[in-house]
């Protein structure tokens, strides 16, 4: 008998594809979340049950069920909105961080909570690769909010001995990913186009969401009261330019690549993690970029009309 999982943000890209990894590993898994599918497609997405709703203390009071790991997922995943919208971007991933602490406190005080943060809490990092241990000076709205959910998950665990592990995630791609710089990239070389922002030497740390998945679930078995960080990334800095040339050979006849040398704001320039606390668990990626890379274009050209 596997394990009774709650999964919030279930529909969104990285909440599907842990339910994935949990139908394998044979639990029982209720997800929440905003996505009208039937029930034929979520279960084959690996949910014993679905709810299509917000995350708030009514609905996990309600749907949340006793669960014995927790893997909150919803929440803001986006840099640019956050910048537009600050506050709507706040109440997404702090109200929703809230409720699940509080839905844990009343019905399931022995869960293990496993919470997605972001790479975005450390900033412009000064050391490369990046330890866990380094200051968290965020530089957009979405990095500061995220930093205060793990405040709050480092607060339940120290008050009210919550079980807790966060893992703060780099650069997440894959299959089924419809934003973010591989997805514009496909875009545009099925337009005939390829000016990109910035100048191409960026760097990010890049991880295929199967990998993802895996050390959120490893993550759930090291949660504490002691709150545990661990990185989400390859180990590896790997410039924009080299991604997108990787990708754009998958696109006969796309024009060079060029870069506007435009530099968004809250955008770091480089990002590299250390991902030792990661492989201490047990834990190690698997999918090697240009394979993911090729995989990402394959799909798009596959899926996306």
């Amino acid at each position: 008998m596997g394990t009774e999982v709650l999964i919030t943000g279930a529909a969104g890209f990285i909440g599907r594809n842990v339910a994935r990894q949990c139908l394998e590993r044979g639990d029982e898994v209720t997800g929440i979340g905003h996505g009208s599918w039937s029930e034929k497609e979520w279960r084959a997405l690996g949910f014993s049950r679905f709810h299509n709703a917000s995350v708030t203390p009514e609905v996990l009071k309600a749907h949340g069920g006793t669960p014995s790991l927790v893997i909150h997922c919803a929440g803001s995943g986006s840099v640019a909105f956050s910048v537009q919208n600050p506050e709507a971007d706040r109440a997404r991933t702090l109200e929703t961080t809230s409720a699940v602490l509080e839905f844990m406190r009343s019905r399931a005080p022995h869960a293990s909570l496993v919470y997605p943060s972001s790479a975005a809490v450390y900033g412009l990092a000064q050391a490369f690769p990046t330890p866990e241990t380094a200051p968290l000076k965020p530089i957009s709205p979405y990095g500061a909010h995220k930093k205060m959910a793990e405040d709050l998950c480092r607060a339940a665990a120290h008050d009210a001995g919550l079980k807790v592990a966060i893992v703060r995630l780099f650069s997440v791609y894959g299959a089924g990913l419809r934003k973010q710089l591989l997805f514009d990239a496909c875009q545009k070389a099925r337009r005939g186009e390829a000016v990109f922002f910035g100048t191409g030497d960026e760097t990010r740390d890049w991880l295929r969401v199967d990998d993802a998945a895996a050390l959120l679930l490893k993550a759930g078995d090291h949660a504490s009261a002691e709150c545990p960080v661990a990185n989400g990334g390859s180990g590896q800095s790997v410039s924009v330019r080299v991604v997108l040339t990787e990708l754009l050979a998958c696109f006969p006849g796309s024009p060079a690549i060029a870069f506007n040398g435009e530099v968004r704001p809250a955008d770091p320039q480089r990002y590299h993690a250390d991902i030792g606390v990661a492989r201490s668990w047990g834990w190690s990626p698997r999918i090697d970029l240009r394979k993911g890379v090729r995989d990402y274009a394959h799909w798009f050209k596959a899926t996306v009309s």
